[in-house]
């Protein structure tokens, strides 16, 4: 299970790229695909927040994905939980991005 750990710590190292990307950006940055960034009041403190978002989430990711990988049996049925954790992770990240361009937004 060492190969599927790499495989989902080089995805939460993209994640953590795109927050990164995000924080030094000088234009305000987009969330969704295929929406353009809103116009917002403070754009550093903007773009500082959705990096957050990003960071917090890849950390969280590997947590909640990654490191069961370590400890799991190959075809387990534990595997159904960490599944089952990233469908409120993700939500909870569309929800925190929204959160933060109310309080933003121009």
């Amino acid at each position: 299970m060492i190969v599927a750990f790499v495989i989902v710590t080089i995805c939460m190292t993209f994640f953590v790229g795109i927050g990164v990307w995000a924080w030094k950006s000088q234009k305000p940055v987009g969330f969704f695909t295929g929406v353009k960034p809103p116009k917002v009041k403070d754009v550093t403190a903007y773009n500082h927040a959705v990096a957050k978002i990003w960071i917090i989430f890849a950390i969280l990711f590997e947590i909640i994905i990654g490191v069961p990988l370590l400890f799991l049996e190959q075809n387990s049925a534990g595997f159904v939980f960490p599944t089952l954790l990233c469908m409120p992770l993700v939500i909870g990240m569309a929800v925190a991005y929204i959160m933060v361009e109310a309080k933003y937004r121009a």
